[in-house]
């Protein structure tokens, strides 16, 4: 009896269940209060877009000319630095070799150049005066037997032969040579260093200072120094890291002029005819609507290109282009950063009424 209307009740009350569940899943539930109060403008026509605040100067990536490991980081993250001071050293040993023998050569190239120029040594003349005197008696006792035998020659030709007197006048000549060649070489010992012998020892002189100069230059290359007066935004490098050269996507140091912050704002490629330069503008900080500070223009960088920062609207195309528009913050009264996001508002005439220039 218990199983003839248990079972029945039981499927009634499943029934009535399941239609219970249906229709409290089908309310609409309220919709969840933002988190924060969306922005707002205060301008009857108005011209929206999301600002990126960067620095005065642009964000300036810092990398180096010459690949090598960190050994020296000589700057914080925040600290103020003026312009040419050192941010980071790269390793430098192999060149601090080379820089010896170089300085080597220089010395030894100075060296080569003084000692031409202190010729002759006082030391080299009497030797060269010597050979002329020598060189004077031997042409003079040549001298006086071709005498003889002229005088033997004149008095009795059969004294001497011809072939002794021949000689005899060959030996003066030879003498004579000798002197003249000990005359010659005594002046030039004492004319001292050739000019040309100079120059080329200047010439020695300058490419090896040129060497030290270049070395020099390599070495300053390996010490990265600010561009700009500004401050260190981020530092992505440590000690003993290895540092590639060339543009990175990550950069070594980030670098910024801060005492003005700017925000750099995207507009929609459909609003950017309404744009007018110099045109009133107000941002608020994003997720904070209540924050808000004014912009003064600064410029329109008349290029228009792809969106890289997406709103994450269901609407919103990957291909969209916009034109990008700088403003500075002014008086801001609360505290601002590099790389925050903003939501601008421009002054601008509607759409409906305004007609583009032809």
């Amino acid at each position: 009896m218990i199983r003839k209307f248990l079972l029945p009740i039981l499927a009634v009350l499943g029934i009535a269940l399941a239609i219970y569940t249906v229709k409290a899943s089908q309310k609409d539930l309220p919709p969840a209060p933002p988190v924060a109060p969306p922005p707002t403008s205060a301008f009857g026509a108005q011209i929206a877009g999301a600002g990126l605040i960067e620095a005065e100067s642009e964000n300036i990536a810092i990398g180096t000319d010459v690949p090598g490991t960190v050994v020296n980081i000589a700057v914080q993250i925040g600290d103020k630095v003026v312009k040419g001071q050192k941010l980071f050293d790269i390793d430098t040993r192999d060149l601090d070799a080379q820089m010896v023998a170089k300085r080597a050569a220089v010395e030894a190239a100075q060296a080569r150049l003084e000692k031409l120029k202190l010729a002759p040594r006082p030391e080299e003349v009497p030797p060269a005066e010597a050979k002329v005197v020598e060189a004077q008696a031997s042409l003079a006792d040549r001298q006086a037997q071709l005498h003889r035998y002229t005088d033997v020659l004149a008095k009795s030709s059969g004294a001497i032969s011809q072939d002794d007197y021949t000689k005899a006048k060959f030996a003066v000549d030879v003498a004579q040579a000798t002197l003249a060649g000990a005359q010659a070489n005594l002046q030039l010992v004492k004319s001292g260093t050739w000019k040309p012998d100079l120059l080329i020892a200047e010439a020695d002189l300058a490419s090896a200072n040129a060497d030290v100069k270049a070395l020099q230059i390599e070495l300053a290359r390996r010490s990265v120094l600010a561009p700009i007066d500004g401050t260190v935004l981020q530092i992505k490098t440590h000690l003993g890291e290895y540092a590639p050269a060339g543009q990175m996507q990550t950069p070594l140091l980030m670098l910024g002029g801060t005492q003005h912050l700017n925000v750099r704002v995207d507009i929609d490629e459909n609003d950017a005819w309404r744009l007018k330069p110099g045109a009133k503008a107000v941002a608020s900080l994003r997720g904070n609507s209540g924050l808000k500070c004014d912009l003064s223009f600064v410029r329109v960088e008349p290029y228009v290109m792809p969106k890289r920062s997406l709103t994450g609207d269901s609407t919103e195309r990957v291909d969209t282009r916009v034109l990008q528009v700088i403003y500075r913050i002014e008086n801001a009264g609360f505290p601002l950063y590099v790389g925050q996001q903003m939501d601008v508002f421009i002054d601008a005439e509607s759409s409906a009424t305004t007609k583009p220039n032809s």
